[in-house]
């Protein structure tokens, strides 16, 4: 499941659901999301028809009134109620800021100052959103700041491990390309002065939480001391209207090998799971290392599996029938798998184990005796993962070149099939 839904004009309308809690619980889908500014929708347009199917029932702006003014707010309709909660007070210009100015702190810091200047719209925002009887919304300009704000706090009192929050509020590097690209059309081209205009490094969330954390305790703290709420309370009333159990059983999944406009599906995955990763200091893949021709080239050079449960994309994986860069010449006896990737959160449990799996079936159908893999030598859990899979540790390769310039080592694993 790509949390960003697909619409024309918005680029970063995601679904808050599927995320899991640390009690056994996960977030409804369907009933909560955040967005970008909604003002781009236009009526009688497919993305207006797209948003209508939705249910929304409340839609929450929270940008200035001159933001509204300069740049509208969504239609009305009688499906829903409209309610803008100017929750920023402090205005500041990202776009101008200088090449030198540190994203991570620095916008830590001016969440800092909306938490504290903007309690009475955050009360009003928290309060709208355990009440929801219907599906709500809420959004900002690009649904990166103030929307992320808001969802930390939203996700942190349903129970969401502090990990997983710092992930979504990074989800909006993928949305990042077409939030430029809007940008530089509404400024005749030009580029915004600050390179990270737009861009959501997890550092940001990370130090918020912490400044946040340090200051009144906890999310719950800050809820009681800042917002005057009894935060129990709006804990269990956001729980009841939110959370559901994860289901127990899930579809079977279903496998077809991947064509060419899979690509960028494949791109936007991998992506994720660079997200996924970078939230819980893994630090292995970054966003934008692998583009839509890379997967096509391995299409064309061995073969590309997909994994989808219930209609919705699981997982993926490559295989290779030679490896030189981490194995060396080697006779053809060997599938080489790589790209190991599931869909965060929303993958059934087992589905890494069963893609291997699939990939194992592959290697044997071509009469290949041995599945070979590779793994960050530094990434212990993931060898162990391999390992419990029933793959032998065989060596080492201490300067693999993967393409990116910086020759790296991993861990060589191999499994005799048959």
């Amino acid at each position: 499941m790509d949390r960003h839904v697909a619409f024309d004009g918005l680029h970063n309308f995601r679904d808050l659901g599927g995320y899991p809690t640390t009690d056994g619980h996960r977030v409804r889908p369907g009933r909560l999301y955040r967005a970008d500014s909604l003002g781009k929708l236009t009526e009688g347009t497919p993305d207006w028809s797209r948003f209508l199917s939705l249910g929304i029932g409340t839609v929450i702006d929270l940008r200035h009134g001159w933001e509204i003014e300069g740049r509208g707010r969504v239609p009305s309709d009688p499906s829903f109620a409209y309610v803008h909660l100017g929750i920023e007070h402090r205005p500041y210009d990202q776009a101008a800021l200088g090449a030198d100015v540190d994203p991570g702190p620095y916008l830590a810091e001016r969440f800092m100052e909306v938490a504290e200047d903007g309690t009475k719209e955050i009360r009003r925002a928290l309060e709208l959103i355990a009440g929801a009887e219907r599906p709500l919304v809420f959004h900002c300009a690009s649904g990166k700041d103030r929307t992320g704000e808001l969802a930390a706090l939203v996700l942190a009192l349903l129970g969401v491990d502090e990990a997983t929050i710092i992930e979504d509020f990074s989800l909006t590097e993928l949305a990042t390309p077409a939030l430029l690209a809007d940008w530089r059309a509404r400024n005749d081209g030009a580029a915004p002065n600050w390179p990270a205009y737009a861009r959501a490094p997890e550092a940001v969330m990370r130090l918020f939480l912490r400044q946040l954390n340090a200051r009144y305790g906890s999310v719950e703290g800050y809820v009681a001391d800042a917002l005057g709420m009894d935060a129990a309370d709006l804990t269990a009333r956001l729980r009841a209207g939110l959370l559901e159990p994860t289901p127990a059983t899930r579809p079977p999944l279903t496998y077809r090998r991947a064509t060419p406009e899979d690509a960028p599906a494949l791109v936007r995955l991998r992506d994720s799971v660079a997200l996924w990763m970078l939230a819980r200091g893994i630090d292995q893949w970054k966003p934008g290392e692998k583009d839509e021709a890379h997967f096509r080239r391995r299409m064309a050079e061995g073969e590309v599996w997909l994994a989808h449960c219930d209609g919705h994309l699981a997982g993926a994986y490559e295989l290779w029938w030679t490896d030189e860069a981490a194995w060396g010449p080697r006779p053809a006896d060997a599938g080489y798998v790589h790209r190991l990737m599931t869909t965060p959160h929303t993958a059934p449990p087992g589905t890494g184990r069963a893609l291997l799996t699939h990939a194992e079936s592959r290697i044997t159908a071509a009469a290949l005796p041995h599945a070979r893999l590779d793994c960050l030598a530094t990434n212990p859990r993931l060898r162990a993962y391999y390992e419990a899979a029933g793959y032998q540790v065989v060596g080492e390769q201490p300067a693999k070149d993967g393409g990116t310039g910086s020759p790296y080592a991993v861990t060589l694993l191999e499994k005799r099939l048959g």
